[in-house]
């Protein structure tokens, strides 16, 4: 070959091997574009021991702050996105059937059990260690319910300050190891006002609920600082996101039952099922054997469709069409998100 007629493939070559140490070589689009899946986490209400003689006499009866603080930690994290969040009413669900007390609140070896049915990656648990004030010069006058002393209620003051401090751990559900801590942490003041007081009263729900999210409720001096300190507490568990592994749960199953717009599914919970999740419906179009002993070496499959998990317990799993039709008892389902 001359060297002129070796030259353009020289280039080539040239290129192609360029085109390899840049990695910029064309991949299928799938390959492009496969991402990994959001961490899962489940939330407990947090405990709230410690400041409950408190808010006994702040709200003038038992409100659950925990509760309330997680409803906003949770509303916090929904709206960054860095987590998948399994939805409250899973998680009462196997609360109640495990028997789970609100004293194991901020247990991690309970929560990991939990987390663990759940199908979660982490399970986080917190405490409120803080839910106060500090208060120079009370006014004394009438109202419902005292708080360390001092009635709440009707009395103002010369000048309030509200503390509220919040702990969570981030804890894995495989080995109950505690894989981060976050904290949060807020404070607001003023004057001539009580705790309660620089808001409206639609923050009270009646029956002794508070509504933590409300702006009224938010608009008080321990809504300032509460809602300070849920928001650092959010940002501090987004912060410790890549401390969690996303588990691998591979799910193979059939189809066992087709009745109406309901698709039976013969694995549930302990095959890593849940509620909410995805799964792709596929059906052997053709077994390849192999030609000297027989044994099915492959088998050719079409896509029937996407079904959603919708009631889901420990052996089965109850679905409902999402794209697709003609979903036949015997055809298979796996996951789509893994």
């Amino acid at each position: 070959m001359t060297l002129k007629k070796a030259l353009p493939v020289l280039s080539l070559l040239l290129a192609f091997t360029a085109g390899i140490a840049a990695g910029i070589l064309e991949q299928p689009a799938s390959a492009q574009s496969a991402s990994k899946r959001r961490p899962r986490i489940a939330v407990l209400d947090f405990d709230y021991g410690t400041v409950q003689s408190y808010t006994n006499g702040m709200f003038g009866g038992n409100v659950d702050v925990g509760k309330g603080i997680t409803d906003l930690l949770i509303t916090g994290l929904v709206k960054d996105g860095t987590f998948s969040i399994i939805e409250r009413q899973a998680l009462e669900k196997i609360m109640a059937e495990q028997n789970f007390s609100n004293s194991q609140r901020a247990d991690s070896t309970s929560a990991a059990r939990l987390g663990k049915l759940l199908g979660v990656d982490a399970i986080i648990v917190g405490s409120i260690t803080q839910f106060g004030n500090e208060t120079k010069k009370v006014g004394v006058g009438g109202g419902g319910g005292s708080w360390g002393g001092y009635g709440v209620g009707g009395i103002g003051h010369s000048n309030s300050k509200a503390n509220v401090s919040i702990t969570a751990r981030i804890v894995n559900v495989d080995t109950g190891e505690i894989l981060g801590v976050a904290e949060g942490t807020g404070t607001s003041s003023r004057s001539s006002t009580s705790l309660l007081g620089g808001g409206g009263h639609g923050w009270s729900n009646g029956n002794g609920n508070v509504n933590f999210g409300s702006s009224d409720f938010q608009a008080t001096i321990i809504g300032e600082a509460t809602k300070q300190a849920v928001d650092k507490l959010t940002a501090d568990v987004v912060s410790n996101a890549p401390k969690i592994a996303v588990r691998t749960i591979t799910i193979d199953g059939l189809v066992a039952a087709v009745d109406g717009g309901q698709i039976v599914l013969n694995v549930g919970k302990k095959a890593g099922v849940n509620v909410g999740d995805q799964l792709e419906v596929v059906r052997v179009t053709k077994e390849i054997k192999d030609p000297t002993t027989g044994d099915v070496i492959r088998r050719l499959t079409s896509s029937i469709g996407i079904i959603k998990a919708t009631d889901v317990d420990d052996a089965s799993a109850v679905c409902s069409p999402v794209s697709g039709s003609g979903f036949l008892v015997g055809d298979h389902v796996k996951a789509v998100s893994q």
